[in-house]
């Protein structure tokens, strides 16, 4: 059996994957969904922990694949390179990734930093960056967007600064880089200089809420027992 750690991105919560779960589940596959969100002032090093902490349970008998979305890209890679052994596959999704010592804030662009912090700074003790509306994410049915707008959560800024630690492990596993098109930022590139097999896929950031059934699909090619 395969067991899919599915990691959230930034502003979101497990609630993210809840129409990729049942999918995976029909298939056979068992999930794991940590929650980022159990402290306010948390820095990217903890959301690495609390995916470490998930790995953990994992038996010995099943194939772990790591899953992570956008800014949960950096979080699996330093969770994998922390237990190597623990995952057969990672999986980006519109995912943030870089060699160690990178960062949300040394891979975006200028003017994503420059907005993050103002709108830090315009929230009290400028340690949380509110949520961008749901347009931002390619969010744009009214349902999906009302509901979007009432789950998303302030991002600590220190998750967006902490430079990810990693021992050059996490680099021996496979991995699969899925990058929604039109892009939004250059996570076609983030993939392939991390080494992992592209994907493209049509639709939006938050293509895990708008198109579940094709995302779903690639995971489970993602499966160790798949390739062999």
């Amino acid at each position: 059996m395969t067991t899919f750690v599915l990691v959230h991105g930034a502003w979101h919560g497990p609630w993210a994957w809840d129409r990729i779960v049942p999918l995976l589940h029909a298939a056979g596959g068992r999930t794991l969904v940590p929650d980022l969100n159990t402290a306010r002032d948390r820095g990217l090093h903890d959301d690495a922990a609390a995916v470490v902490a998930a790995l953990d349970t994992v038996r010995a008998d099943e194939e772990p694949v790591l899953v992570g979305h956008s800014y949960a890209g950096l979080v699996v890679r330093e969770a994998a390179d922390a237990r190597p052994d623990a995952v057969g596959h990672i999986v980006l999704v519109d995912g943030w990734a870089g060699p160690d010592g990178a960062s949300m804030f040394s891979l975006a662009p200028a003017a994503f930093v420059d907005a993050a912090r103002a709108a830090a700074g315009s929230l009290g003790d400028g340690r949380l960056v509110p949520a961008p509306p749901p347009a931002v994410f390619g969010i744009t049915d009214t349902d999906d967007a009302t509901a979007l707008t009432a789950r998303l959560l302030p991002q600590p800024l220190r998750t967006f600064t902490e430079p990810t630690r990693l021992s050059g492990a996490v680099d021996r596993i496979p991995g699969t880089a899925v990058h929604c098109r039109p892009l939004t930022y250059p996570f076609d590139r983030f993939g392939e200089a991390v080494g992992y097999r592209a994907h493209a896929l049509d639709g939006p950031h938050d293509i895990l809420l708008t198109d579940p059934e094709p995302l779903a699909r690639i995971l489970l090619r993602a499966r160790p027992s798949a390739h062999g």
